[in-house]
């Protein structure tokens, strides 16, 4: 009788065990999860938002330079 409640007890005090470890190993991923997703939301993406920003700029200059193909002619006749 005794061995079968130390037995039950056991299986219980692995069972407490193996779940904390599972929870703990599952938080910690969630976490590693949740803080590189906070990483690349507010450290990466303003930087690369400023960056597309920038090159639409630099490339609506350059295309304000530019002649057509028309107008070249136009030019050349002239």
């Amino acid at each position: 009788m005794i061995r079968n409640l130390l037995l039950f007890f056991l299986v219980g005090l692995v069972a407490v065990v193996v779940g904390g470890v599972a929870l703990s190993i599952l938080g910690t991923v969630f976490s590693l999860g949740l803080s590189a997703a906070g990483f690349l939301l507010f450290k990466v993406a303003p930087v690369m938002l400023l960056g597309w920003v920038v090159v639409k700029l630099v490339q609506r200059s350059r295309e304000r330079g530019r002649l057509s193909a028309a107008d070249r002619r136009w030019l050349e006749e002239g």
